[in-house]
C-alpha cells in the first residue's frame, strides 16, 4: 500500500459556531455533531476565533481511491503506529484516508511504516 505525505502543518480545532469555517480554503475537514463543531485544517488557516486547538500535526493519506468493501485499512495502519507508541488523528472521506500524527513523532512513524511493508511517498 503507498502512503501519500501531505506537505503541511495541521491544527485540530474545537469552534463555537460553524460560521468561524472559512470554506474556502484548498484543504480542511470539518466535523459537525450534535456535541460539537471539528475543523482540521492547515496551521496557517485557523480561524481567528476556537474554543480549543492543537497545533503541531503532519499528515499522509492513503494513495488512490478505497473501495468501501476493503477491511482492516485504517486497523493495520494503526496497530504499527500503536506497536510503537505512536498515537494518531485519523479522518475518512468518501475516496481515502488520512492519519495525523503529532509533529515530533512523523519521522518515527514513517520509519516504522516502511518497516512494515509500506511505500512512502
Amino acid at each position: 500500500m503507498v502512503l501519500d505525505r501531505l506537505p503541511y502543518l495541521f491544527t485540530v480545532c474545537k469552534l463555537r459556531s460553524a460560521e468561524d469555517i472559512v470554506t474556502d480554503k484548498e484543504f480542511y475537514f470539518t466535523g459537525i455533531t450534535d456535541e460539537e463543531i471539528s475543523l482540521v485544517c492547515k496551521t496557517c488557516d485557523v480561524p481567528s476565533v476556537t474554543e480549543s486547538r492543537d497545533d503541531g500535526w503532519k499528515g499522509f493519506r492513503i494513495a488512490g481511491v478505497l473501495d468501501f468493501s476493503l477491511i482492516g485499512i485504517l486497523s493495520e495502519i494503526s496497530s504499527v503506529l500503536a506497536g510503537n507508541k505512536i498515537g494518531i488523528f485519523a479522518v475518512s472521506t468518501y475516496n481515502t484516508d488520512y492519519i495525523f500524527i503529532k509533529e515530533e513523532n512523523f519521522e518515527r512513524a514513517m520509519t516504522a511504516l516502511k518497516e512494515a511493508g509500506y511505500e512512502i511517498r
